[in-house]
């Protein structure tokens, strides 16, 4: 993971206009020697990660376009880039809009655009590696009925005109050791191998990095924000796996531990070893794995099982070294925190100080800690109407100061050696007025109602999302994005399968589930709040005079919320002592690990209410 401590998150952002007046003509240069009339630019790449190392940023390459979420099509005479309602503002800053038109992925998207803008006869083509099939499925329809053709290419012309190029990260293997791991690579080999067989599989294609640092107790430092070893693996129903990885990453402690049971291979040789399973039974999964893969296998004679990764549920669901670990790196945590919330009640008062000062201020409290590995995610710094943008990146461009009668929403978190760490939350800088006490209230009681549920197994994330909503609903208010996601331990902040939705979710809620907790509020222009812990599943327990055991959740964040925003009269009895109980939780486990004024502080903010 990254050690540069003066500053981890990057406030210059990369991108701009001028990469697609440098870059875009390189690129038809490039498409007109391979015959193509265009060429499709995803955001992904070929590990679907959710940061991308800088030699696979080709969308920012070719257009300037830094978000998380985009796409472009480039044609020999006209070009498209499609993002969605998050980065609209981004969009204009970043893109020359002489070069490219502005397009929505929402309402058809990219397929709906290759229908309407390509004619017969034209060639478009695709890298098989950076595409989902459902996806290519969808364009292929698209540009069936203009007459155009998708062509499948073997190398990517972005590659071709990308003459400075970085080179791909070789970040050394660690080993994530059993007593935080809570079970031997061998142990959960065994465990998968036996899942394969039950589904009368052979083998099982894993091309998520997440995945396989789960499964080999390994971790890697390829992307920023989360300790990913980039590679593939195939996983055998014996339990033996073939890693697919670059070999300059392996130390002779990582030979070791992983074993004679794990064959090292290049990565190149993935295409040759999915030729030797030419009569097997394959499983491979369609939402993480791309085209290419699934191309290979038909061209090999497997047969192929689409279905969801083996690996993804296992790592879902913590053991309790796992949720031991977490627990401690949420303590761990809590001292920056707090330190960083008393800061904000305090110094941050003046007026003086702007979203990357607050930014900084809170790495710089977690670098105090002795182990951050990393950030988490870079961190959402929201002054005022920045806050109201759900997925805000805070630049030098784009800084606010903290003013007094406003809000300030930030969203952080961190990578330790034995956990992963998010949490919001949002304060007032001077005071604030009766409507954000008011929808700061309605969102903590969703908070609330998502915290102290109980439900039975199989429920999904989709059938509790309305509860943390319904107090917003009876004011005419929601929020657009979603309640919960997976959580990792020491991988990434964003994992599933499970997640708090609107959107349906088929995937049964189990305990050691890691989720976030995350209702919120966005008056466009005004200000943004959000409350977010994160909890995990706990076993199923009776209930005096209950028929049935019942999940819940139990809290993981010890940071407390701000009591100035809370409209207590809003608040029913047993939400005021929901909010009680966790102050004098939080005070209880942090309150000796903290000094002076800021222990001062600390035993005011978790007094009741």
């Amino acid at each position: 993971m990254r050690q540069d401590f003066d500053m981890i998150q990057n406030f210059e952002v990369q991108g701009g206009p001028e990469y697609g007046q440098k870059n875009l003509p390189k690129l038809r240069k490039s498409l007109e020697k391979q015959g193509l009339d265009g060429f499709l630019v995803p955001h992904e790449d070929e590990y679907q990660n959710e940061y991308l190392p800088d030699c696979n940023e080709r969308l920012m390459w070719v257009s300037g376009f830094t978000g998380s979420a985009g796409a472009a099509v480039v044609m020999t005479d006209t070009a498209a880039m499609f993002v969605d309602g998050r980065y609209t503002l981004q969009v204009a800053a970043q893109v020359d809009n002489g070069l490219f038109s502005y397009e929505t992925l929402e309402r058809g998207g990219v397929a709906a655009w290759l229908r309407d803008n390509t004619k017969s006869g034209q060639i478009i083509g695709y890298d098989p590696r950076l595409h989902s099939p459902a996806a290519l499925d969808t364009f292929k329809k698209s540009v069936t009925l203009s007459g155009a053709t998708l062509k499948a290419l073997d190398s990517n012309p972005i590659d071709a005109a990308w003459t400075d190029r970085p080179e791909a990260p070789k970040a050394a293997l660690t080993i994530q050791s059993k007593k935080l791991a809570g079970e031997s690579h061998s142990d959960k080999r065994a465990r998968i191998g036996k899942a394969l067989k039950a589904q009368n599989a052979d083998a099982a294609l894993i091309t998520s990095p997440a995945s396989i640092a789960w499964l080999l107790n390994i971790r890697g430092g390829d992307v920023m924000c989360t300790p990913l070893p980039l590679s593939t693996a195939i996983v055998k129903a014996s339990g033996q796996v073939d890693l697919f990885v670059n070999p300059e990453k392996l130390t002779d402690d990582i030979r070791t531990h992983l074993g004679n049971d794990v064959s090292i291979r290049k990565e190149e040789d993935i295409t040759e070893s999915i030729e030797a399973l030419k009569g097997q039974a394959v499983i491979a999964d369609p939402a993480v794995s791309s085209a290419f893969y699934f191309e290979a296998l038909k061209a090999a004679g497997a047969s192929i099982i689409k279905a969801q990764d083996p690996v993804a549920l296992p790592k879902a669901c913590k053991n309790s070294a796992e949720i031991a670990g977490t627990t401690e790196a949420h303590k761990r945590d809590a001292v920056p925190l707090i330190k960083f919330l008393h800061w904000l009640d305090t110094e941050a008062q003046s007026g003086k100080v702007d979203e990357i000062d607050a930014a900084g201020q809170l790495e710089h409290f977690r670098h105090e800690t002795g182990q951050l590995k990393d950030l988490s995610f870079e961190s959402i710094s929201g002054a005022g109407s920045n806050g109201a943008i759900v997925h805000y990146r805070v630049s030098k461009a784009t800084t606010k100061k903290l003013a007094k009668g406003s809000l300030f929403l930030i969203d952080s978190g961190a990578q330790y050696q034995d956990g992963t760490t998010d949490v919001t939350r949002t304060v007032p800088i001077g005071k604030a007025d009766a409507e954000m006490r008011e929808r700061f209230t309605l969102v903590l009681k969703g908070h609330i109602a998502l915290a102290t549920v109980r439900f039975p197994e199989g429920t999904t994330g989709s059938n509790l999302d309305a509860l943390a909503r319904h107090a917003l609903w009876q004011h005419g208010l929601d929020y657009d994005h979603g309640t919960g996601h997976g959580v990792g331990v020491y991988l990434g902040v964003h994992e599933g399968p499970q997640r708090i939705s609107k959107m349906p979710n088929k995937v049964a809620l189990k305990p050691g589930m890691i989720v976030s907790n995350e209702p919120g509020y966005y008056k466009t222009d005004g200000y943004g709040i959000r409350i977010e812990n994160l909890q995990y599943v706990t076993e199923p327990a009776a209930i005096k005079g209950g028929e049935r055991k019942m999940l819940g959740f139990a809290n993981l964040t010890l940071a407390p919320l701000h009591k100035d925003l809370i409209d207590v009269e809003l608040l029913t009895a047993s939400e005021r002592k929901y909010v009680d109980d966790y102050h004098t939780d939080v005070w209880g486990k942090i309150g000796g690990q903290v000094e002076g004024e800021v222990k001062a502080w600390l035993k005011k903010a978790c007094a009741p209410l």
